[in-house]
């Protein structure tokens, strides 16, 4: 079993992708089935036709014009490095045993939930008007860091739905204070099936929009300023000319799932996608 020390929160960068210390782990573990996101099928373990004996994608700058937009839109969070360099001490799959190769594959969408976990509870941590169950959520990442650091075995046998649960609850209250600290009133669509919905200019600021499905919503200039978008569905949303600064717990992932402009703004450290018009 690998030690874990402290309960420092990892390092931002420990949660963002390194492909250049991962073994291409995304593109043999996962599986994915001939789409408006994936040109082929792809079953699970099987590496990707794109995938270059260097780990690297041969069409990388050209994913979403070949049919692979899917895999644009990806974020490991870091585990494939975690797991690359941590859980399997820097061997590759491809000349590992097949039982051992298999334990990776199981080993890595596991990591990577978990991942994505410690990137929520990192900014619960950050939001000071969260202070009253800093030292809860303090626990819970210390707690989640840990069995990242397992032995490959136990990572695989680890109950990810329980552990989400648990800090989920957290991350919810964390959330509760920081839009209740901003004051007026909050909308409501938790879960709500917004696909396709006209919500241009919408006042949303400190809504609640966890796991939404906004599919292809027109939000073009929509106040989205510290609004909850945990889990929302932005694929194809427009939001042009939106704000969501101070957005809580959305990620680079659901940025690039998005449409969007010059005009949008987005809270740090997200980062303009490359496909939106300049």
């Amino acid at each position: 079993m690998y030690e874990h020390h402290g309960t420092a929160a990892p390092a931002r960068t420990e949660l963002q992708a390194d492909c250049t210390r991962c073994f291409g782990l995304c593109c043999v573990a996962l599986p994915f089935a001939a789409s408006a996101d994936f040109a082929i099928d792809k079953d699970a373990g099987s590496p990707c036709p794109n995938l270059r004996a260097d780990s690297r994608c041969g069409i990388h700058t050209e994913l979403r014009e070949r049919g692979f937009g899917g895999c644009t839109v990806y974020d490991c969070f870091g585990a494939g490095q975690k797991v690359s360099q941590v859980t399997f001490g820097g061997a590759d799959w491809r000349s590992a045993p097949p039982e051992r190769a298999r334990l990776m594959f199981e080993v890595f969408p596991v990591v990577r939930q978990l991942h994505e976990l410690l990137r929520h509870l990192t900014e619960a941590l950050a939001l000071p008007a969260a202070r009253p169950v800093h030292t809860e959520l303090r626990r819970a990442l210390d707690r989640t860091e840990a069995l990242t650091r397992l032995a490959p075995e136990e990572i695989a046998g680890v109950d990810v739905p329980a552990v989400r649960g648990e800090a989920n609850a957290l991350l919810l209250r964390a959330s509760e204070l920081a839009r209740a600290a901003r004051g007026g009133r909050r909308k409501e669509h938790r879960g709500a099936d917004l696909m396709g919905a006209r919500m241009r200019g919408a006042d949303l600021r400190a809504a609640g929009l966890r796991g939404a499905r906004l599919v292809a919503a027109d939000l073009t200039g929509a106040d989205l300023r510290g609004a909850d978008l945990t889990g929302a569905d932005l694929r194809d949303t427009d939001l042009t000319d939106a704000d969501l600064t101070g957005a809580l717990f959305l990620t680079q992932a659901q940025v690039d799932a998005a449409k969007g402009g010059p005009g949008t703004r987005l809270p740090k450290p997200l980062t303009r996608p490359g496909h939106w018009p300049s």
